[in-house]
């Protein structure tokens, strides 16, 4: 019987975990945390029994606890909360499907106790990589990456230790503006963007993933994950999603994982590994599919990916730049107070005003994050 924890639990990655947990039926909840679905989270408290339960604000908790009354269970709040989730005693695994940097914290806390992370908060890695990784290798725990394109580059790195990387081939969809100018994307309002291809993804990420941005937050995770340079990474725009990502080897051999488009799939094998269990769903047709088509990325019309990369090269405090002022950008925008364009603009001012750390801390990659949300706050 696994023991999990999970952080975000009634967001688009929880609910497919407990989707998993409740089908194979081998998997023990110990902790669930979740924003402020209050409703959601008691629906799954009383269903999985978790020993603890946590929501961001103290009133929502004082709120879940009365409804909770009958049960053994202990109700917390706010960062320590999240803190307590992840660290729960009997939990071998903590699940981060939190969004933001909300997730450093507690990740850092789960590991130093021992924990494996199945990580699907990438704001852990982009921000905090140079912390985070020689953590794990300190503590002997594992990052098993729960994003389909990090779990398929994983997979294809399965069996091959010793064997060195040439290159990452990062697959994108290319998202619902695919093909469009910067013109047509003036008028672009949030619930376009909110019409992903291919998956179903929470909200902040489907716009990130319209913006390509989610892409280049996804390069530098890769980075920290796979331990590649900026120039190991290739991004390619693969509209099928069906090839997740692949390795290219130094002899020119490339090794993919395809498959539907499916998030239990990565979840359950970060779950799982290094074993495979059968998943009820759709299976890949090649037949009925015909054919797959490869394009590169559009870098002018989707200036994101570009400052990515440009984040990852400069280091230190920079990638928390830009994903903090693409957080807050992305918040106005579905606002319906900046452009779509605009998103990409409010990260590129960001990068230029905001001060830059060469070795930052984790209070630092916070106060970083603080400072952009004042910079954007102060003129937008």
């Amino acid at each position: 019987m696994r023991k999990i924890a999970i952080l975000g639990s009634t967001g688009s990655i929880g609910t497919q975990t407990l989707e998993i947990v409740r089908e194979q039926n081998d998997i023990c909840v110990t902790a669930l945390a979740a924003g402020g679905n209050i409703d959601l989270l008691e629906k799954q408290i009383r269903e999985f029994q978790p020993k603890v339960a946590a929501v961001w604000e103290e009133e929502k908790a004082k709120e879940l606890k009365l409804r909770t009354a009958d049960l053994d269970l202990k109700i917390c709040f706010g960062m320590e909360g999240l803190i307590e989730v992840s660290t729960e005693p009997e939990a071998e695994i903590l699940v981060t499907a939190i969004v933001g940097m909300l997730g450093i914290r507690p990740t850092i806390a789960a590991m130093e106790a021992g924990k494996h992370i199945a990580l699907a908060n990438k704001e852990t890695l982009v921000t905090a990589g140079h912390i985070i990784m020689p953590l794990a290798k300190e503590r002997n725990v594992s990052i098993l990456p729960v994003d389909s394109e990090h779990s398929a580059i994983f997979q294809s790195l399965q069996g091959e230790e010793g064997n060195a990387v040439h290159k990452i081939l990062l697959t994108a969809s290319g998202g619902p503006f695919r093909g469009k100018t910067t013109d047509e994307l003036l008028h672009i309002r949030p619930e376009d963007a909110l019409k992903h291809p291919n998956w179903t993804m929470g909200r902040k990420i489907t716009i990130d993933s319209a913006t390509l941005v989610n892409k280049g937050l996804e390069v530098m995770e890769a980075k920290w994950l796979f331990g590649v340079e900026a120039d190991q990474i290739q991004v390619v725009v693969h509209p099928q999603s069906v090839i997740h990502s692949a390795v290219e080897f130094e002899d020119g051999a490339v090794i993919a994982q395809l498959g539907t488009p499916d998030m239990r799939l990565p979840i359950q094998y970060a779950l799982y590994y290094p074993k495979r269990r059968r998943l009820r769903g759709k299976r890949l047709d090649l037949f009925a599919l015909a054919s797959l088509t490869f394009e590169e990325p559009d870098r002018k019309t989707f200036r994101g990916l570009d400052l990515a990369f440009w984040a990852m090269k400069k280091g230190g405090n920079m990638p928390t730049v830009f994903n903090a002022a693409n957080e807050k950008a992305v918040a106005l925008f579905l606002k319906q107070k900046i452009s779509f364009p605009d998103i990409p603009e409010i990260i590129e001012e960001c990068m230029d005003s905001i001060r830059f750390f060469e070795d930052p801390d984790v209070s630092c990659i916070l106060e970083t994050e603080e400072d952009v949300y004042q910079y954007i706050e102060s003129r937008w």
